[in-house]
């Protein structure tokens, strides 16, 4: 009995130390295993994380963290590499992205950082003007959409001003927004606001404005004549004289760029009436200035000088009405119309036929004036005593 118990507590005592054994020799093995991993400092898309492995070659550690790459992919070193302690991979992944250019559309895969290198990455060569959605400084995030607008020169005429400009818009409305320019209410804009923009196209802007002018205009007096048969023929005299009325009128003026288009009356209102002018205008005629006072055929002496339309104190205009200045060359002569009456033909000798139509303060009596058109002819008559027959 006492050998058996021997004999079992042995056979426990090989059991445990062959369990430590193999627990000793798995805890080295684990520790030696872990002790000779690689350390890898790996950066995916901008973050790092460090590793250990045993895998040989770059590609091994993308395989070892289920990682799938693509051929835009951007990885560093190459995937061929083998691995080695303290190895830093880099590792961008590549994102899709739409790219629309003036209106046409691709698809890309991009491992740009921002908008301005990926579109430096596709070679698309920007102007100053140009117009970029997103900013260029936006990063890349997976289905963005960059849009590219090229500028063109367009020509602004603004109220008749012109500028040169330049454009991303493809319609006038969206130019205007684009430049800024508020139309008014009576404004307008060649082309149309929905017309498409063309490149080096001109845009004009029309400023239409109404306003109201308020003018005053005189009025043109008429002439109008009557005939007086008291009056000598051929001579003329004013009744009323003439005077201009005054007429305000109210206009709608239409201004395109400041110029006036259109001008429409609204009103007009009388502030003074005009008045006419009405001359009297002469129609006896010689025959009709004969006096019936004076015995026909009778012959008087009569001391007699002469003188022009124009002697001092004249007025050229006889006292029945005859314009001398207008009529030079007629006969008349002044009288006292107590002695000779007015209208009276005569006969002077010397001096011919004439009519008595004129009168002076000098001339009393038997004394008569005898009219000559220049001053000369008056000299060389003097002052004498002359013979007159009656008609």
């Amino acid at each position: 009995m006492k050998n058996l118990f021997s004999i079992l507590s042995r056979k426990r005592r090989l059991t445990v130390f062959i369990a430590s054994f193999i627990v000793f020799v798995a805890s080295t093995g684990g520790i030696l295993y872990e002790t000779t991993k690689k350390t890898i400092v790996f950066t995916i898309d901008g973050h790092e994380k460090v590793i250990k492995t045993h895998k040989e070659t770059v590609q091994g550690i993308f395989d070892d963290q289920n990682i799938s790459l693509r051929s835009e992919d951007y990885v560093f070193p190459a995937v061929n590499t083998r691995v080695k302690n303290n190895l830093k991979i880099v590792w961008k992944p590549a994102k899709q992205v739409q790219l629309v250019t003036d209106g046409e559309k691709k698809t890309v895969w991009t491992t740009a950082t921002t908008v301005a290198q990926l579109l430096k990455e596709q070679k698309v060569a920007l102007k100053e003007q140009d117009k970029v959605y997103p900013r260029p400084a936006v990063k890349i995030k997976s289905k963005l959409k960059v849009t590219v607008k090229s500028a063109f020169p367009l020509t602004l005429v603004d109220g008749g001003v012109e500028h040169q400009v330049w454009s991303t818009s493809t319609t006038v409305a969206d130019f205007l927004v684009q430049q800024g320019i508020t139309l008014n209410q009576l404004d307008r804009v060649d082309p149309k606001p929905e017309d498409p923009v063309k490149e080096n196209g001109v845009i004009n802007v029309i400023r239409v404005e109404k306003v109201t002018d308020v003018v005053e205009e005189p009025v043109e007096f008429a002439v109008v004549t009557k005939q007086d048969n008291n009056l000598t023929q051929g001579t003329e005299t004013v009744v009323t004289e003439g005077q201009k009325g005054l007429l305000q009128k109210t206009y709608e003026v239409v201004l395109e760029n400041g110029k006036e288009v259109v001008r429409n009356l609204l009103n007009e209102t009388k502030l003074k009436e005009k008045q006419d002018k009405v001359v009297a205008v002469g129609t006896m005629t010689f025959a009709q200035q004969v006096s019936r006072g004076a015995a026909s055929g009778q012959e008087i002496y009569v001391s007699s000088t002469a003188y022009t339309a124009s002697c001092n104190g004249c007025s050229g205009t006889t006292a029945t009405g005859i314009n001398l200045r207008v009529n030079p060359n007629v006969k008349v002569i002044a009288v006292d119309p107590n002695i000779i009456p007015l209208g009276t033909k005569v006969y002077v000798d010397g001096y011919g036929y004439a009519v008595a139509a004129d009168t002076g303060s000098a001339i009393k009596g038997y004394k008569i004036d005898v009219f000559f058109p220049s001053k000369s002819d008056a000299f060389r008559w003097g002052n004498k005593k002359v013979k007159i027959r009656i008609l």
